[in-house]
């Protein structure tokens, strides 16, 4: 345990490729979100693999189109950075199941090879679970509708500010929560 202050280090030297892997659902504690801050990272080991497969069996995409399309199936919460990205793409060539169909300006079209078609099947039920899991982070996070998601941020936002000034009374206290009562019974109503 000392052994890591000696020689001028101050704390743990881990990475975080050097951290173990906790298991879990769809969604596991590390990663990046559309900010570039820390949050839940949006697929376990071995997901992204077959999402990014998933999404070249559909058509051969650029490595921009594969970050695009992953953002849109989970509903615009979740960008994947270029560093996740591009390391999977080649990962993936390497391993046979993703080949570069074109390139141009420095810019990789990859497809899916045989192998890939064929690892894709042997997944399918893995994969569907996948994909389920975003179709549902999708509608619960209300992002089907841009205008949606905005009016919500919208509210959390002007939430957020009138309880960053300061204590409420109870009249107060009373005002807002009649008010998000009534917005949550007209919802319920259309």
């Amino acid at each position: 345990m000392f052994g890591r202050f000696i020689g001028g280090h101050h704390g743990p030297t881990h990475h975080r490729h050097e951290r173990p892997h906790h298991g879990g659902g769809l969604f596991e504690e590390r990663g990046r979100g559309r900010e570039g801050g820390r949050g839940p990272r949006m697929f376990e080991q071995g997901s992204l693999r077959l999402v990014i497969l998933h999404l070249l069996r559909g058509k051969p995409r650029h490595g921009y189109e594969v970050i695009k399309a992953i953002e849109q199936l989970v509903g615009g919460d979740y960008s994947p950075s270029p560093g996740v990205i591009y390391p999977t793409l080649t990962l993936l060539e390497e391993l046979g199941y993703a080949a570069v169909e074109a390139e141009s300006g420095g810019k990789k079209l990859y497809c899916v090879t045989e192998a890939g078609v064929a690892f894709l099947d042997e997944n399918k039920e893995a994969l569907d679970i996948i994909l389920k899991r975003l179709e549902i982070h999708q509608r619960s996070s209300g992002t089907e509708k841009p205008e949606l998601r905005r009016a919500v941020q919208n509210f959390k936002m002007a939430l957020h500010t009138r309880l960053g000034k300061g204590e409420l009374d109870r009249e107060q206290l009373h005002a807002i929560i009649d008010i998000i009562d009534r917005a949550a019974v007209a919802i319920e109503r259309t």
